[in-house]
């Protein structure tokens, strides 16, 4: 779990043409938002923002007027097509609060001799943690595993203090069988021949 620190300036000025103005300077309007606190809307460090956010799950330490805040990412807006943030949503944590997070799965290890392939139904898991001990990812081992296997949510080992809010029953990953087709060109000549 990394921890980024940014400067957060709050704003005053709101619409499309501030939020425009916000990102000619190379930064990046934003909300923060829980705790039943009101939320406050901030301009963030553009550039360094967008780097924070290359860590699924970053926990952002906010400099705002001399106040340190604990924030996670909630939403994130991109530009659809030149990729650059829009804005952003943090979602306010303490030290030692439990949150609701989506965690990547990752998978390592050799399938068993032959043709088998692995389908991933669930790229993430759903999982509760303490907001400063985020996983980036979990990792499960498919070694040995042939066509027929499935390895269940509640069959994966996740790391201590984290307890599985996806459905425990849900088929995470499951090894199937390639199975090779007969070019239909192939048989159609042969048809057609006879």
């Amino acid at each position: 779990m990394s921890e980024v620190k940014l400067a957060a300036d709050v704003r005053n000025s709101f619409g499309k043409g501030a939020a425009r103005s916000i990102r000619r300077e190379n930064k990046v309007p934003g909300v923060i938002y829980g705790h039943g606190t009101e939320p406050v809307h901030v301009t963030l460090p553009g550039h360094e923002l967008l780097l924070a956010l290359r860590t699924p799950n970053v926990l952002l330490s906010l400099d705002l007027d001399g106040k340190t805040e604990l924030a996670i990412p909630k939403a994130v807006q991109r530009d659809a097509i030149k990729g650059f943030l829009v804005h952003v949503d943090l979602l306010l944590v303490k030290k030692g609060e439990k949150v609701t997070v989506e965690v990547a799965v990752e998978t390592e290890g050799d399938l068993a001799p032959g043709s088998f392939l692995v389908e991933n139904v669930l790229n993430t898991l759903s999982v509760e943690t303490e907001a400063t001990h985020i996983p980036t990812s979990v990792t499960v081992s498919i070694a040995g595993l042939e066509a027929g296997a499935a390895i269940l949510a509640k069959d994966i080992e996740l790391p201590s203090g984290t307890t599985l809010a996806t459905d425990p029953e849900a088929v995470v990953i499951q090894i199937l069988s390639a199975q090779a087709e007969e070019p239909a060109a192939e048989t159609e000549a042969e048809g057609a021949e006879a």
